[in-house]
């Protein structure tokens, strides 16, 4: 992901410096223009705003508590995947020592940054966001969810929640038709999928009580988990099935 926010910075005209963990690993970056630096404060000092992109919480810590005294009176943008209380806490360390902050979620896989789809969420002052926004804007849609550092991270995580628990149903619709030694494949392309795209606006839409009724729901899904148990699948896979049953049983209490 940082190769690719590199790489994009770099085709929209931006002097972009470098630095990776592993030494040597920008050479197609150095190639095309970037400075690799060899520290992180070469890096930090090269200009006033700082993206970092690293694997979690703990390698930004480590990697920024050397060079702290650098970022002091710049901005630090962090689009590295964490909790909301990750960010919130990495935001009053990082004003202690007089760092403009704000943090990021990426929407987007690395193909995907610098193109129409991609989104980054960023949290933090307003007035912040506003001023490093066109700077950002190569790279994806910018948008801003709060003055709360922790709301970036909190909607990039909900968000996320929201595709694996979509992987988590196709994965056992999957299972349940291989299962029954249905065509994978055919069912895949002509059923799930028109099907799924049919009922995704469904899911945002406010459902009349009377055509969603819950106990006949309920109904519903305590089906779908007694077919899945008479087919063998792994109960685990239908995990999500279990979790909503539960909300519509306790809804019908």
């Amino acid at each position: 992901m940082g190769r690719a926010l590199a790489s994009t910075l770099l085709k929209a005209g931006h002097e972009v410096t470098v630095w990776n963990r592993t030494p040597g690993k920008a050479g197609d970056l150095s190639a095309r223009g970037a400075r690799e630096a060899p520290s992180p404060e070469e890096a930090i000092e090269a200009s006033d705003l700082t993206i970092a992109c690293l694997l979690d919480d703990a390698s930004v810590r480590e990697t920024l508590a050397p060079a702290i005294g650098k970022l002091t009176g710049r901005t630090l943008v962090n689009l590295t995947s964490g909790s909301a209380r990750q960010a919130r806490e990495l935001a009053g360390w990082l004003e202690k020592h007089g760092v403009r902050f704000l943090a990021g979620g990426i929407l987007a896989v690395p193909p995907a940054v610098g193109t129409d789809e991609a989104v980054i969420l960023y949290s933090g002052p307003r007035d912040l966001f506003d001023r490093v926004a066109p700077a950002l804007a190569p790279l994806a849609r910018p948008h801003w969810v709060g003055e709360d550092h922790g709301y970036a991270a909190l909607y990039d995580m909900g968000a996320l929640s929201g595709m694996y628990g979509m992987i988590a149903g196709v994965s056992h619709a999957a299972a349940l038709v291989h299962a029954e030694g249905g065509d994978v494949e055919t069912f895949t392309r002509e059923v799930l999928q028109p099907w799924m795209e049919q009922m995704l606006p469904l899911m945002f839409a406010d459902v009349d009580p009377d055509e969603s009724n819950a106990e006949m729901q309920a109904t519903g899904l305590e089906t779908m988990i007694s077919t899945s148990e008479e087919a063998g699948v792994p109960g685990d896979l239908a995990g999500h099935l279990r979790a909503s049953l539960w909300e519509m049983r306790r809804a019908t209490a």
